[in-house]
């Protein structure tokens, strides 16, 4: 196969995976730091590289799970909350080998909406390079991850853009 077909099959097979689909496997470093490496071979506009990346496994992924699931009970009024929704935000992201926090950094030097289409490209570079590693991945964007400010450490030219959660499936 020529380079071209490779890449029209990895394109072609690429889809959203969710946790509930993963292994127990663990995802080795060098390909996470694969994955992220792909995702910065995204084109950007006047070079700005505005895609910012905070990995978290282990306990700072059961730390995630936990401020998530607090900021949910808190932030919903008794009657809206959902115990199914509460469990299903800490059981995805525990599933999960990695998540990834996708934040956009605003440089003020190209409209903000290129800076977010130069942080898609990189997350679907993600996509590409999980997909033809046989890594089930999905991005999820989240309400919550607003309140999520200080863990991740958003300046104020910054907003995460959501959560990219891989696994071995």
């Amino acid at each position: 196969m020529n380079k071209a077909e490779i890449l029209k099959e990895i394109i072609e097979q690429r889809r959203s995976i969710f946790p509930k689909d993963y292994t127990d496997a663990k995802i080795p470093q060098d390909l996470i730091d694969e994955i992220l490496n792909s995702a910065i071979c995204a084109p950007n506009h006047k070079r700005t590289k505005p895609w910012r990346f905070k990995i978290f496994r282990g306990e700072e992924k059961s730390a995630l799970a936990s401020e998530m699931q607090a900021i949910y009970k808190a932030s919903q009024p008794g009657h809206l909350f959902l115990e199914k929704k509460y469990n299903d935000i800490g059981f995805k992201i525990n599933k999960a080998d990695t998540v990834v926090s996708i934040m956009v950094n605003f440089s003020g030097m190209v409209p903000e909406w290129e800076e977010i289409a130069a942080v898609s490209m990189a997350v679907q570079n993600m996509y590409l390079t999980c997909t033809a590693n046989g890594i089930g991945c999905y991005w999820s964007s989240p309400k919550i991850v607003d309140h999520l400010k200080e863990s991740l450490t958003i300046e104020e030219n910054q907003k995460c853009l959501g959560l990219f959660y891989m696994g071995e499936t």
